[in-house]
């Protein structure tokens, strides 16, 4: 298992608070920083969406998030997109639940299940915050690429 999140890989958010993408934006996700993160604003849900890189997609295994405790997703939803369908529409692959803590947190995911994945959205449907935002310092999502 290895970490996928290295290449020419693409990343998107749902929002950056106040619009402060040089203070919060989607770059402090994958800095390995713990003095850096990505703040979403207000509201739900909120996403992160990770493109790999690789031809025939990636296989998932975990899924690596240090949240700040009180922006804590709660019941999320990693749902994937494959290179063997046409459909670019994202489809359910497991839920998880986090708890409400400041360390990071791993998060299996099925690796029969999750086999050339070429996209990963990562959703935050509600949050511990009471104004729906999400804070994370750290991610990382491990596997293997799909040979």
């Amino acid at each position: 298992m290895q970490s996928l999140l290295v290449g020419d890989y693409k990343c998107r958010v749902s929002s950056v608070l106040n619009k402060q993408t040089k203070e919060y934006g989607k770059e402090n996700l994958f800095d390995k920083s713990e003095e850096t993160c990505w703040n979403s604003h207000q509201g739900t849900p909120q996403f992160i969406v990770i493109q790999f890189p690789q031809d025939n997609g990636v296989t998932l295994s975990q899924v690596n998030i240090m949240f700040q405790g009180g922006f804590v997703g709660k019941d999320c939803e990693i749902l994937t997109m494959s290179t063997n369908s046409d459909s670019k529409e994202f489809v359910h692959s497991c839920y998880f639940y986090p708890k409400d803590i400041n360390t990071t947190q791993q998060f299996p995911i099925d690796s029969t299940k999750n086999t050339n994945v070429k996209q990963i959205k990562i959703l935050f449907p509600q949050s511990t915050d009471f104004f729906g935002r999400i804070t994370i310092y750290q991610l990382d999502i491990l596997g293997e690429p799909t040979l």
